[in-house]
């Protein structure tokens, strides 16, 4: 597979999960006011750059993977109605997830330690 279809595939995947989790997100009937107030709360993880670009690319890739979202969906799914915020748990999940998907589908991946521009989907910026 060539790295330019490679990168507009995992570009589909993302606009795929953008789209997913905000469809979950109308089913269970979240407030689409939280949706807005909360979708660019994953961003915040780029505060880590000021301590460098290894913390901020480690911050940045642990908030931008789908990892710690999909345990929460997971926790929240499992424990049911045996907690009280545990809804409120897979409506954030799901906002995140959908951060995601939104930021993968413009094209700006996991970063590198070696600089904000160089992710794993290709250089992003005007130095392209």
């Amino acid at each position: 597979m060539d790295t330019s279809f490679a990168r507009l595939w995992l570009r589909a995947e993302g606009l795929i999960a953008l789209v997913l989790a905000a469809a979950f997100y109308r089913h269970f009937q979240f407030p689409w006011l939280w949706f807005g107030i909360l979708f660019l709360v994953p961003d915040l993880s780029m505060i880590g750059y000021a301590a460098g670009p290894r913390a901020g690319a480690r911050c940045y890739n642990v908030a931008h993977s789908y990892l710690l979202p999909g345990i929460v969906v997971a926790l929240s799914m499992g424990l049911g109605n045996n907690l009280p915020f545990s809804r409120d748990l897979l409506g954030i999940a799901l906002i995140w997830c959908a951060h995601i998907g939104f930021d993968r589908a413009l094209g700006y991946g996991l970063k590198s330690a070696d600089g904000f521009q160089l992710t794993h989907l290709g250089r992003i910026g005007r130095e392209r």
